[in-house]
């Protein structure tokens, strides 16, 4: 389905009505992060670089980490996968060992088998980290040689790859979609509206469905709507809503747009699924507000 809008078109005011609201979109491809190895404070910076196969949460990581203490950055490569890190260093033969790592681990399956494929490299220190859904740290093990110790990273999220949305307030405040809706990004900001229960932004987005192109609806057009987020008249966050257009995963398609004599008024008529009962949308850019009704 083509687009169901074009801003610059529709909303050539919508630009003034926002001036104390901005959205920055911001793709991270590095993290630092803080934690511990047998106790010792450490930094570790991981770049990401490249996909393995299909998805995008399994690539291939490159970057350092260091000792606080010292602060001597020592070279690790190695797998991000599903949250799980296998980090290694290879000395001398940092960059060559990895190039063979990339070589030898080319879908889901070699992944499986990434410590194994890297241990005949012979690594000279090995990091692991198991995602665990810890709300607090990442823990893991780290091996040099015969000895083996715990390992922390300080982050309840280790993804690499971020899509960003940065949402400037007033108050100086800023928030970050990626933090409170999802990780895919995508969204674009219409307009802001305020009245006596607080004040409302308004969103539309687009992005994918699947971070694996090869998984469910990887491949599709991916998901479509307008999103409304709520603050209180402090704009601190309360929640947000979402009203799809076009979804591969909601099996909503060939939404229809409904002409209205007022730009400022957008209307939808969504299909019934399988799932989900035939609905309308009413989009009042003006009051930065949906309503959907049957």
């Amino acid at each position: 389905m083509k687009k169901l809008l074009t801003l610059s078109l529709l909303f050539p005011c919508i630009f003034i009505l926002c001036q104390k609201v901005e959205l920055k979109t911001v793709t991270d491809s590095s993290q630092i992060f803080k934690g511990e190895i047998a106790g010792m404070p450490i930094t570790m910076q991981l770049n990401y670089t490249g996909i393995v196969d299909c998805s995008q949460y399994q690539h291939f990581v490159d970057g350092w980490y260091y000792y606080d203490k010292y602060q001597k950055k020592i070279p690790l490569s190695g797998i991000y996968d599903y949250g799980n890190l296998y980090l290694y260093n290879f000395g001398d033969q940092q960059k060559q060992s990895f190039k063979i790592l990339q070589d030898n681990i080319t879908s889901p399956q070699t992944i499986e088998k990434t410590d194994s494929i890297a241990k005949r490299l012979s690594p000279k220190e090995i990091l692991n980290f198991k995602n665990e859904n810890s709300d607090q740290v990442l823990s893991g093990n780290f091996y040099k040689g015969t000895k083996i110790h715990n390992a922390q990273l300080f982050t309840k999220n280790n993804m690499i790859y971020r899509y960003n949305n940065y949402i400037t307030l007033p108050n100086n405040k800023r928030i970050n979609t990626y933090d409170f809706i999802n990780r895919y990004g995508g969204n674009q900001l219409i307009s802001y509206a305020s009245d006596h229960t607080g004040h409302r932004v308004l969103l539309y987005f687009e992005h994918s469905s699947n971070f694996n192109a090869c998984g469910m609806c990887g491949a599709s057009e991916g998901e479509k709507g307008y999103r409304v987020l709520y603050f209180t008249k402090d704009w601190n966050y309360k929640r947000f809503e979402e009203f799809l257009t076009e979804s591969c995963l909601s099996n909503i398609y060939d939404t229809k747009v409904v002409k209205s004599k007022d730009l400022n008024i957008l209307k939808f008529t969504v299909n019934k699924t399988t799932s989900n009962p035939a609905y309308t949308l009413k989009v009042d850019v003006n009051n930065a507000s949906v309503v959907k009704s049957k």
